[in-house]
């Protein structure tokens, strides 16, 4: 049976970049359950990409930020951009769902950069990875078609969102098995569904407003995307990586103070720079008749003061088929962050979704991907 220096699990950002990286791509292999590379990136960003972002800070993150910093220090956005005009592909910035985005012509242009670059590198596609098992020095792989042997595994399968193309728990299988922990998994960058009292964002299904929310410290601005199902929208998106349990205090008049537009005799729909098919609803949900603005009780200005500091509690989130992201995964206590190597097993690596980083939306994810990627391959000087 042949035996590979380097097998890599997952055909997706951080594996793909690993791959590229290699100057010797012989005795390497590239495993994926798919039948082509890069199932996630192409669906990412609309089918454009959003590949990194123009701030990338440890703070945009949420898990150790010790561990996180180093490794985007050691590839930071320009080298990312370098990266990929160097193969002909020019990211621009386009700011419109998150500020400082960067995305692609389109996704089939980064899929295509990595399939030239990865030429040289075995790749065993349609093949599900069931069992990884470590004996006298080697790694045997059991797969849905055979056994692949390795001295070296790295593991870039990602996380658990949109199983439609493949997602997998392997990584977070196959962890537990060799001794790490994996902390909770669960949906992020995900919409929210809503309790009874905030049943009225179904009625504005389509409408998309300018919002801020405040959760668990965190104070972010963006839109938010009325749905049938609740709401979604980049707001609330990020709003869903830092939410825990309770509520969210959102601001639907994050440019305006309320107090300089109630003034004047106009009513109340007419005052308020929001959309009247929102305000309509939003009156109707705090019981209060749109009115003229002189006319309002002190009862009724305090009901009015929820437009600013909205409590909304979510029911739930609409899951893993719709999440961007999975959150939680393999605690980065137990890997060295030189290396991205298990402290547990030796030759044994761990990238990008499948440990306990997530990043915020709008190119954050697959820069921590790339960039895990390029910290193992320099620390192992392939």
């Amino acid at each position: 049976m042949k035996i590979y220096n380097i097998a890599i699990i997952g055909a997706g950002a951080s594996g793909l970049m690993f791959a590229s990286l290699l100057k010797r791509k012989s005795e390497v292999c590239l495993i994926d359950k798919n039948l082509e590379i890069g199932a996630k990136i192409k669906i990412s960003g609309g089918g454009r990409c959003n590949i990194t972002n123009q701030n990338i800070f440890a703070s945009n993150y949420l898990g150790d930020r010790d561990f996180i910093r180093p490794i985007l220090n050691d590839f930071k956005t320009k080298e990312l951009l370098a990266f990929c005009e160097e193969r002909a592909v020019f990211p621009k910035i386009d700011g419109k769902s998150v500020k400082g985005s960067y995305f692609c012509r389109s996704s089939n242009e980064v899929t295509s950069m990595f399939k030239k670059d990865i030429r040289g590198v075995e790749q065993l596609l349609g093949r599900e990875v069931k069992d990884v098992t470590f004996s006298d020095n080697l790694f045997t792989i059991k797969t849905s078609q055979g056994i692949i042997q390795s001295k070296k595994v790295i593991f870039a399968s990602g996380g658990l969102s949109f199983s439609n193309i493949g997602a997998s728990n392997i990584a977070f299988k196959i962890a537990e098995q060799f001794g790490h922990k994996v902390e909770t998994l669960s949906p992020a960058l995900v919409g929210f569904t809503v309790q009874k009292d905030q049943f009225w964002f179904k009625n504005l299904s389509g409408l998309s407003i300018k919002a801020r929310a405040k959760t668990e410290g965190k104070n972010l601005l963006g839109d938010i995307l009325f749905t049938h199902k609740g709401c979604s929208g980049p707001l609330i998106l990020n709003s869903s990586l830092y939410w825990k349990k309770g509520q969210i205090l959102l601001d639907f008049l994050p440019n305006n103070g309320l107090e300089k537009l109630l003034v004047g005799k106009g009513k109340i729909s007419t005052t308020i720079p929001l959309p009247k098919k929102f305000i309509s609803e939003f009156l109707k949900s705090i019981s209060l008749k749109d009115k003229n603005i002189d006319s309002l009780s002190k009862i009724e200005l305090e009901k009015l003061q929820l437009i600013k500091n909205y409590p909304f509690s979510p029911a739930g989130n609409f899951g893993y088929s719709k999440a961007e992201v999975t959150k939680g995964g393999i605690s980065t206590d137990e890997i060295d962050v030189k290396t991205m190597e298990s402290k547990i097993q030796k030759n044994l690596y761990f990238l990008g979704e499948s440990l306990n980083v997530t990043g915020e939306l709008g190119g954050y994810n697959f820069h921590f991907a790339f960039a895990s990627a390029k910290r193992c391959l320099k620390e192992l000087r392939i």
